[in-house]
């Protein structure tokens, strides 16, 4: 009896666990990347495109949400979610949020019964309702700008990912950049040529730390970036 009750507590355990990794792999960002993505924009906010195959997955978010109608307020995302996992497998224009030129334009979405599990429907549903929502729209918006609003250099060297080795002021796996503008400020083209083919031995404390070459930089980006540094002082 009790070799019976082992036995069955260990297979209890094993089915949690394969339940686990099965829960584990509906992840909806990515099953939306990878299952939405070839029709749907899935931008935030979307890139706008003449001959889009279907609305930005954005918009239909923000339809859907807009449109559903939940008996109590709070039920919103929770109906959103229902319609859409229903609407992937059973499409229609009956049921339908779009307007008659959405419509005309992009014509019906084809189920997607053959290409998806409904776990996997309920997955990309929750996904679109957390992640497509006017408070994620305001605060892509605000880091854009942000963005935009920095020095060419800085762009490039975030683009590059020097920040990661390099602090502004503070040292990190390599000198900061005012350490950097200091030691090259009489020999820009040195230190151009640091970044471009990389430096060995070149810094006392490096502990063993190689700068590696960054050839995919082109020179114009390079004159920016190198400007940048020395304006750091």
């Amino acid at each position: 009896m009790i070799k019976i009750i082992i036995l069955l507590s260990l297979l209890l355990i094993f089915a949690a666990c394969e339940n686990k990794k099965i829960s584990k792999k509906l992840d909806g960002k990515e099953l939306l990347e990878l299952k939405c993505a070839t029709c749907h924009d899935i931008n935030m906010p979307p890139l706008i495109s003449d001959d889009e195959l279907a609305p930005p997955m954005m918009a239909v978010s923000f339809h859907v949400y807009n449109f559903v109608k939940p008996q109590d307020e709070s039920q919103r995302a929770t109906k959103a979610i229902e319609f859409v996992t229903d609407y992937i497998f059973n499409p229609s224009f009956e049921k339908s949020f779009c307007d008659k030129d959405s419509l005309k334009r992009y014509g019906l979405m084809p189920s997607q019964q053959y290409n998806l599990t409904t776990d996997e429907a309920k997955a990309i549903s929750s996904y679109m309702f957390t992640y497509f929502t006017q408070e994620t729209l305001a605060k892509v918006q605000k880091e854009k700008a942000a963005y935009n609003a920095l020095a060419p250099g800085k762009k490039i060297a975030i683009k590059n990912s020097c920040l990661g080795c390099h602090g502004i002021d503070k040292r990190k796996v390599g000198p900061s950049f005012i350490d950097i503008a200091k030691k090259y400020k009489n020999d820009e083209d040195a230190m151009i040529d640091s970044i471009k083919n990389g430096s060995k031995e070149k810094w006392k404390n490096s502990n063993g730390a190689v700068m590696p070459t960054f050839k995919k930089i082109n020179n114009q980006e390079l004159e920016i970036l190198s400007k940048w540094i020395m304006n750091v002082l």
